[in-house]
């Protein structure tokens, strides 16, 4: 079984940041599911063979990640149960959609559109102006899980982005 996905910067996994010995983060921003979400680096129970490529391939590249954003969002916008989080965002959501597409892109090993455009992500200073407790993480990430499953993401895979996406999620928290 493989481990958690890691920053490859710092080693921290998704699951938690890493933490100097004086209790500061040495985490980078950009914990990915790129070094081993849904993918083992052995067979699993069974014998058959993982599938290959990265989470941005195996999610069908660009129009993919798309699709998942905008589900994503358009759930945010339509649930009320995601009504904290929609109320973090501006009146339109364009804006925010392009950027977590730019971003995801990258996150999941394809091509660093948000990198290209703005620079290091630095997710957790660019959220710091917004209110983010476990009450936003939790509406952000069943928004998010709602949104993969939805748009039929291979459950192994939905499983593993989840978890990556929790650990980063969590990280925002700033209250």
């Amino acid at each position: 079984m493989s481990s958690l996905p890691t920053d490859p910067g710092t080693g921290a996994s998704a699951a938690s940041p890493a933490v100097s010995s004086n209790g500061t983060s040495t985490a980078s921003s950009t914990v990915s599911p790129t070094s081993n979400a849904g993918a083992e680096a052995a067979e699993p129970e069974g014998g058959d063979a993982a599938p290959a490529g990265t989470p941005f391939e195996r999610l069908g590249g660009e129009p993919g990640v798309r699709a998942l954003v905008e589900r994503f969002y358009d759930l945010m916008d339509l649930e009320p149960d995601y009504a904290g989080i929609r109320r973090l965002h501006p009146s339109t959501l364009e804006g925010s959609r392009d950027k977590l597409h730019w971003y995801l892109c990258g996150w999941l090993g394809g091509p660093n559109h948000y990198i290209e455009r703005f620079g290091h992500p630095r997710l957790r200073a660019r959220h710091l102006p917004y209110a983010i407790g476990a009450t936003e993480r939790d509406q952000w990430m069943a928004c998010m899980v709602q949104a993969l499953r939805e748009v039929q993401v291979d459950p192994g895979l939905a499983a593993r982005l989840a978890e990556a996406f929790f650990g980063t999620a969590d990280w925002m928290r700033n209250r």
